[in-house]
């Protein structure tokens, strides 16, 4: 798994239970975004060959690990989970390195794949399906789930242990086996989940990690005529690509993509409360979470004193490195996604808003050698300015006044996503009202728009992904097929659908 240059780790590709390298004999650096001088590790920029190697491997493992009886794949990932959280804090550590947020995000980050964990090796011994009576006499119906086989993964860097639990642990509890591709910038944290997989006892094959550019890897592996299924998370453009490739050969497609969450507060709301969720919705993770508020939609009355205080308190959140258990907000993951959000803020101004907080590259002390932004609060945003539309992924917020509950919801609605949204109010039937019309895949009552757990469906509507979930027993719908079992035991034909009722 590892070498040293300079004493820096390098890490190769895990392909059917061996670390190999790249034929290319190229690499690539993983570095700090809170400190770029701080080089992670060494990574493989692998291509086709390995991606080769790695779903034939995949697909050899497939027969035995499907005939393993799902109770047991489930004992295996519940010793991963208990290895995940004897190794956390290093593991989070490791993350806050790689992904630059703070310490206390990347537990949580490292604690959600734990709950997965939990939770999906309890599915091993449910994993229902059904029975139902026939419509013909002496004839036994039910309906069993099957493995798909080899399923490609593709994963974002934001939340790198995470969401790749939220992949592989279903898929490996239905019996599939995989190849995942990490984000090029967080490639480590996904090594650290695969090796608690590994360490509890996973046989060779089942799981497969090639790492490399999107194009490089992704490509191959989403086009590869023996995968079975992608499931890709990150943005809508790229998800289109992805859609439409698996689409050519009938491979199934899971598509988490973009949003645009809005929080609307009324001016019944608790406002020290809805205060307390803008900050952590919009400026967690250093916005940089597809769940992340982006849109706060505000009551006229309450419009002027929310912005003020919001703007006040954005001011005292505290940027720096991650791994000081004092900081608030950690950079940005790279010096293109600088560059992105720099951009948006510039769009912003010259659309007319007001920018009221933040709004610049933060190179303060030891900040200088990172990717930071201030928050950065615009006020007197109208719906249809760009900054109100389009994804950032930064620590932007836009700040839109509404008149009613009813303009609140149809702002929120008017953008080409629906992942999240949220209602600040005290009046149970606006609330219910809120729930009923907004077009997202999750609501939220008197709390911001992230926090989703790992029990329920996570997903969207509209462009935010294709109908798939995430999270739950719902997700065990993508990684499954569905078999129609008939048993007939009259001893004679019978005819389905024959009208044999004289």
């Amino acid at each position: 798994m590892s070498g040293t240059t300079s004493e820096i780790k390098t890490y190769l590709n895990f392909i059917d239970g061996q670390w190999i390298p790249a034929t290319s004999g190229k690499t690539c650096e993983n570095r700090n975004p809170a400190d770029t001088r701080d080089v992670v590790g060494i990574f493989q920029r692998s291509g086709a060959h390995e991606v080769n190697r790695a779903v034939e491997a995949a697909h050899r493992a497939f027969r035995s690990w499907s005939l393993t009886p799902a109770p047991r794949r489930a004992e295996i990932l519940l010793k991963a989970a208990s290895i995940l959280e004897q190794k956390k804090e290093g593991f989070a550590r490791d993350m806050t390195r790689e992904m630059g947020k703070v310490l206390k995000e990347t537990r949580g980050d490292t604690q959600e794949a734990i709950d997965c964990g939990h939770f999906f090796a309890g599915e091993g011994r449910r994993m229902y399906g059904l029975t139902t009576p026939s419509e013909l006499p002496n004839k036994f119906a039910m309906a069993t789930r099957q493995p798909l086989g080899v399923v490609g993964m593709i994963c974002p860097w934001n939340f790198p242990m995470a969401i790749p639990s939220w992949k592989l642990f279903p898929a490996l509890v239905a019996g599939n086996t995989c190849v995942i591709k990490p984000a090029e910038d967080t490639p480590l944290s996904v090594y650290n989940f695969v090796s608690a997989l590994v360490e509890a006892g996973v046989p060779n094959g089942v799981i497969n990690i090639v790492t490399g550019h999107g194009g490089e890897v992704g490509g191959p592996l989403m086009e590869h005529p023996l995968v079975r299924a992608i499931s890709f998370t990150g943005s809508t453009d790229v998800g289109r690509i992805i859609g439409e490739s698996c689409a050519r050969s009938f491979k199934r497609c899971s598509l988490e993509l973009g949003g645009k969450n809005p929080m609307i507060v009324l001016d019944d709301a608790n406002l020290e409360l809805a205060l307390d969720g803008a900050l952590w919705g919009a400026f967690g993770t250093a916005g940089q979470r597809c769940t992340a508020t982006s849109r706060i939609i505000l009551q006229k009355g309450i419009y002027k004193k929310f912005v003020d205080e919001l703007v006040r308190r954005s001011k005292l959140l505290k940027l720096g490195n991650g791994l000081d258990e004092k900081v608030d907000v950690g950079p940005v993951v790279s010096q293109a996604q600088l560059e992105t959000v720099l951009s948006y803020i510039e769009v912003g101004k010259k659309d007319g808003a007001r920018l009221a907080a933040g709004g610049h590259r933060h190179e303060a002390g030891d900040c200088k050698h990172g990717y930071f932004i201030e928050p950065t609060v615009f006020a007197e945003v109208t719906p249809k300015m760009r900054i109100a539309q389009e994804e950032i992924f930064g620590p932007v917020v836009s700040c839109i006044e509404c008149a009613s509950l009813e303009d609140g919801i149809a702002i929120a609605n008017d953008v080409k996503y629906g992942l999240s949204s949220s209602l600040y109010t005290k009046d149970v039937n606006r609330a219910f009202a809120a729930i009923r019309d907004l077009d997202a895949g999750i609501t939220y009552i008197n709390a911001p728009t992230i926090g989703a757990e790992v029990h329920l469906p996570f997903g969207g509507v509209k462009q935010t992904g294709n109908g798939h979930r995430e999270g739950g027993i719902g997700s065990l719908d993508f990684y499954t097929e569905w078999k129609a079992v008939y048993v007939d035991y009259s001893d004679h034909l019978q005819r389905a659908q024959i009208d044999n009722r004289e």
